[in-house]
């Protein structure tokens, strides 16, 4: 007896179709409108397949490659930043950050819609794109509508984490990756709740268990001590060592607590790669160093996030989170 044909949907995206998806459904991009692709060596072969599917939906398509950045958050050269402001779409497949950049905050002001997707590989692109789009969009909104009006989050795991995050009257931002509207910009894929603690108020311990940006998919818990919005202690095997001497590099407001966020997709996994780990459903990461693009005050030269598994989070006085299980 023949086999059965599989249905359109049924069949295994390419990453071709991913980055069709991503670019219509997503971004929306338009034959009128005008597309940077930026993208480093070793993301070329995603950035190249940007550029090709860029040409069939665009009008002009720009495919530039830059060094890649040491840190989330470095700034790509000038003249990069300069040609981001003179596009109507950037889609940015590189390895490390641009989201938390001057050159992204400049572009965004006049109106260029920009995707990031540091670090991003072919399976996240594939996997995470194939997600239900309203799913996500649901449960973003739902968890976001929780967090306004919250005064303090806390934070509890069974490895000990045990920290407490001043937020009242922080911007709540939610990233969904649907990216249509004039200087709209985030991750793609996305999925993910998150705002800036204030300033010098964060207090407690956090365990890393997931992953670490820069550091990838930890062996071994990181425990860092948190006094007055500062990193002062970090404990653990080499990663806790590593992590210290990544924001020692860059500076002393590196290791200022920056951001809290809780991830909304429901088909992102722990891979090792912060873009697709801090959208876990079920997880919550704490990042060090700039929050300006989210309204705080940190000027640090870096963005660095860490993972945290099976959380138990506290909105004030209420459990929305109970060991990984959203309960709202």
């Amino acid at each position: 007896m023949p086999r059965k044909k599989k249905s359109e949907k049924e069949k295994e995206l390419t990453i071709v179709d991913a980055a069709r998806i991503a670019l219509t459904d997503y971004l929306g991009v338009s034959s009128v409108e005008t597309m940077l692709v930026l993208s480093d060596e070793p993301l070329r072969e995603i950035g190249l397949t940007f550029f090709q599917v860029g040409k069939e939906l665009a009008h002009e398509v720009f495919y530039c490659e830059i060094k890649p950045r040491r840190v989330n958050g470095e700034e790509p050269p000038e003249q990069i930043a300069l040609l981001m402001q003179e596009v109507d779409v950037v889609v940015a497949p590189t390895s490390k950050s641009i989201t938390h950049t001057n050159a992204r905050r400049e572009a965004t002001k006049l109106g260029v819609r920009i995707a990031t997707m540091p670090g991003i590989t072919q399976d996240t692109m594939i996997r995470c794109l194939s997600a239900d789009a309203e799913k996500i969009l649901k449960t973003t909104e739902n968890v976001a509508k929780h967090l306004q009006n919250v005064s303090t989050i806390r934070v509890t795991t069974a490895l000990g984490t045990d920290i407490t995050l001043p937020v009242k009257g922080r911007n709540v931002i939610k990233s969904t990756g649907i990216l249509r509207n004039i200087g709209e910009y985030g991750n793609l894929p996305s999925g993910e709740v998150y705002l800036a603690p204030w300033e010098k108020q964060s207090n407690g311990v956090i365990v890393f268990d997931g992953s670490i940006a820069g550091l990838g998919k930890l062996k071994h818990p990181v425990k860092v001590t948190v006094e007055d919005g500062y990193g002062v202690d970090f404990e653990g095997d080499e990663e806790a060592k590593m992590l210290y001497d990544l924001l020692k590099e860059i500076g002393h407001e590196a290791f200022a607590i920056g951001e809290f966020g809780i991830g909304t997709n429901y088909k992102a996994i722990i891979t090792g790669s912060i873009l697709e780990d801090e959208k876990v459903l079920g997880t919550i990461h704490i990042a060090f160093g700039n929050n300006q693009t989210m309204g705080g005050k940190i000027k640090a030269k870096g963005h660095i996030d860490g993972i945290v598994t099976k959380p138990n989070v506290y909105f004030d006085d209420k459990l929305i989170m109970k060991e990984g299980k959203l309960l709202i």
